[in-house]
């Protein structure tokens, strides 16, 4: 094979993507022209993952299943095509998929030293969440063949490689197996390089086939004889496996394609043809025709065919008309949209409720709006748990809350995870001493309970004394998942704040606002709108303008010495006119440091 002398392999474009991978790595738009658009959503991933871009540090894995079939399959063919290229500089690699290296076959002494050295071999993982944009990694995500070329990689010490590698899937299941890749010299690499790959990947496709058991061979006959006469969505499904062809994962979300195989399965032992028609997490209604396939021994399991319509059965009721809007409070997005149906369909039933939720996501300001648009002129009493820890606090506390059980309207318990354990107990026995009087009516009770990042469940304490005197729990979603949200929050928060309305955001600012994690959700954005205001009031608001904390993309809350460092570089890069050198000499920083800190706060904007 002889190298390429194209496009891909030409110098002047090979500086032009790694200034963009830099521009990226510093939060600095990146044209599409440039950079192709699977490396820059592979670089997309990389850095949302944390992905460091100066080193390479990679899980290591002892007990490599070397026995399987695909190894199995694919040791025969892996040497076959190692000793055609015994010439060329060039390494044939197997993962698992994870990514973790199975087997590696090289053609070149020098190019196996130096995938040695950057941890390329057996037992180490090359998955995109540890060494970022990667020929192994990104097919594996991307769930399709990826030729990575030179600055491409994420990593720095990648740079002078280029990988093509294709994912190796299951030909019955679908599922993907590993990943075959092989891996050259930048300035080495030949047009041939993805093709090949591409090939071998096929050949133990096929050697896996011939593994499969009869059973899930006869249904694929099946499967494949349907997918051949019709162009639309196919899936095949038995007690083992699930099947689904191509035109399915090229053509509807995730979460469609989960939803269509957890109704294809509830049907998969029905002895004779079944009609269904279900709605989809994204609108689309599907018509599902079931038909069994059966063998010698019985039935092997079923093929269903998809048909869509664009239009929903039925409006779904979680959905609010936007004129119905609660009072003070925005937000179109579905996920916001069902969390307010869920508690509003609580009040009009008046079963209590738990509001659950990361701090900041306004548990307390939705249930007030639901109390304003249901009952506006009704008595509405807030209670904080957190002032039952104030000494001698909790009797008086307990008596309030008996008083206001006795009356119509609603109490509001904020804060209950803050209830000392005194008052958790005494809260919990007049709850089920309102609840033994029989009275449906009068005062409705909802709590609110704060909970962190991952959402932990209430504490053992919470649970067992308050949590069975509420019927229904209701998350309200974090701000980062519903992030489609913020361009309506924005304005409604700086009206609520009395001032800015003479304030416009710009693109860019905006996007950044949309874009930001918001550890800390609605209250943060609230504050950062609120520092904004203290320096300006007027004007066109750009990303350049927002205050350090909505220029940082962490998902994390950050200490207070981070958050001081992280300022610190903010305000050093604004006063240098984004000049990194300079702000690293102000700074006492190295350059490499700096482009971490950047990196990993997520400063963006300069």
């Amino acid at each position: 094979m002889r190298a390429v002398q194209g496009e891909r392999q030409d110098h002047g474009w090979q500086r032009q993507v790694a200034d963009a991978r830099e521009r990226f790595l510093t939060q600095q738009d990146v044209s599409a022209d440039i950079v192709r658009e699977p490396i820059l959503a592979s670089w997309s991933r990389s850095h949302r993952r944390g992905v460091e871009a100066d080193r390479i540090d990679l899980p290591y894995v002892t007990d490599l299943d070397t026995d399987s079939p695909l190894v199995t399959c694919a040791a025969p063919i892996l040497r076959q095509l190692g000793e055609q290229l015994q010439s060329e500089p060039v390494s044939i690699l197997l993962t698992d998929a994870q990514g973790v290296v199975l087997d590696r076959v090289d053609s070149d002494s020098a190019i196996a030293r130096y995938l040695d050295r950057v941890d390329l071999a057996p037992g180490f993982s090359y998955a995109e969440k540890w060494v970022g944009t990667n020929g192994i990694g990104t097919a594996l995500s991307e769930g399709r063949p990826v030729l990575v070329h030179g600055p491409e990689h994420y990593a720095e010490n990648l740079e002078r490689l280029a990988c093509a590698g294709v994912p190796i899937k299951h030909p019955v299941q679908g599922t993907v197996l590993g990943a075959l890749d092989l891996t050259s010299w930048a300035g080495q690499s030949t047009a041939m390089m993805q093709a090949l790959a591409g090939a071998c990947a096929e050949r133990i496709e096929r050697g896996l086939l011939n593994t499969a058991g009869l059973t899930e061979l006869a249904l694929f006959r099946e499967y494949l004889k349907t997918s051949q006469r019709t162009n639309g969505v196919v899936l095949a499904v038995n007690g083992d496996v699930v099947m689904m062809n191509e035109q399915a994962r090229r053509t509807l979300s995730a979460a469609d394609q989960h939803s269509l195989m957890e109704w294809a399965a509830d049907v998969r032992d029905e002895s004779a043809p079944v009609t269904l028609i279900c709605d989809l997490p994204s609108g689309l209604v599907a018509r599902l025709k079931y038909r069994p396939v059966n063998g010698r021994r019985g039935q092997l399991g079923g093929v269903v065919e998809v048909r869509f319509s664009k239009q929903p059965t039925a409006e779904p009721a979680v959905l609010l008309p936007r004129q119905n809007a609660l009072p003070g409070l925005v937000g179109s997005s579905g996920v916001w949209q069902r969390c307010v149906a869920e508690v509003e369909s609580c009040y009009r039933s008046r079963e209590w409720l738990v509001l659950s939720g990361e701090a900041g996501t306004g548990k307390l300001a939705l249930l007030r709006a639901v109390l304003a648009r249901h009952d506006p002129a009704g008595h509405v009493r807030v209670l904080n748990g957190e002032d039952t820890r104030a000494p001698a606090a909790v009797d008086a506390w307990l008596d309030e809350v008996a008083a206001e059980l006795e009356e119509d309207g609603a109490l509001l318990i904020r804060h209950a995870e803050r209830l000392c354990a005194e008052a958790l107990i005494g809260l919990g026995d007049l709850l089920q001493a309102h609840a033994l009087g029989g009275s449906t009516d009068g005062c409705w009770v909802a709590l609110t309970l704060s909970t962190g990042p991952s959402g932990p469940a209430p504490d053992t304490e919470t649970a067992a004394y308050l949590l069975p005197h509420f019927p229904h729990t209701v998350a309200v979603p974090s701000l980062r998942h519903h992030s489609e949200d913020v361009p309506e929050l924005v304005p409604s928060l700086l009206a609520g704040l009395g001032r800015g309305h003479n304030l416009r955001f710009g693109f860019d600012a905006m996007q950044q606002l949309t874009r930001a994690p918001w550890p800390g959700n609605v209250a943060q954005l609230r504050s950062v709108l609120l520092e904004l205001l203290n320096r300006r009031r007027s004007g066109t608001v750009h990303a350049t303008d927002l205050p350090a904390e909505a220029r940082s993309a962490t998902r994390r809350q950050l200490s207070q010495l981070e958050a001081l460092e992280r300022d610190a570089i903010v305000r050093s890069l604004s006063s240098h006119g984004g000049n990194k050198t300079r702000a690293c000499a102000e700074l006492g920083m190295s350059r490499a440091t700096i482009y971490r800190k950047i990196r990993d706060y997520g400063i963006s904007g300069m």
